[in-house]
């Protein structure tokens, strides 16, 4: 399954084709239309090829990769998966206070992150040692906030708060949070220096 870092990888690359075309047809059509000369602009037929091409483009892009997103599965069918565990945090006073730190996730069980905000609005990310993002989600006071996630990799993850909440909220960074083990692979990404997960 692809993760965060592989969907946002596929994201720049196609994304970059696609503006790449976009101004094209933008030059294009100017040039054409400002050529000293030519009172004619484009032919209809070019001009709407061209935004055909950028429609299939940017809507069949979705639709061909909604199931490689790693959340989307999860979030599409989540009234029918199981949770193996849950595990729970509350966010207070620019503090993210863990019910037990690290928690140890076996690889490939779904498991939930339950959030509760005592005082303001706060987010919940999912970190790998590179500072690269997982997952994340919002956290609300006075909502249910939580956050169905399959790892597939080991790694060491942090927690930090992904929502201005103030000052104060770039600090909410809890470290060494979640540990995955039991994969086959290893999210390079998210190993400890000089060691497993």
């Amino acid at each position: 399954m692809a993760d965060s870092i592989d969907v946002l990888f596929t994201l720049k690359v196609v994304y970059t084709i696609y503006v790449i075309i976009a101004i094209s047809l933008i030059g294009w059509f100017a040039t054409r239309v400002t050529r000293a000369g030519s009172a004619k602009g484009p032919k209809p037929a070019i001009f709407y090829t061209y935004i055909g091409v950028l429609v299939v483009l940017g809507t069949g892009l979705h639709f061909l990769t909604y199931n490689l997103v790693p959340w989307v599965p999860i979030d599409l069918n989540r009234d029918k998966l199981e949770t193996h565990k849950m595990y729970h945090y509350t966010f207070k006073d620019h503090k993210i206070i863990p019910k037990e730190h690290p928690v140890y996730v076996e690889c490939g069980k779904k498991v939930v992150f339950d959030v509760v905000s005592e005082d303001l609005t706060y987010g919940f990310g999912i970190f790998r040692q590179n500072n690269s993002m997982v997952t994340q989600m919002q956290v609300v006071p006075g909502s249910r906030n939580d956050l169905m996630w399959e790892f597939h990799k080991n790694g060491t993850y942090y927690i930090r708060s992904t929502e201005y909440s103030g000052p104060k909220g770039a600090q909410m960074i809890l470290e060494d949070a979640i540990v995955v083990r039991g994969c086959d692979e290893d999210d390079h990404h998210a190993m400890k220096e000089g060691g497993r997960g």
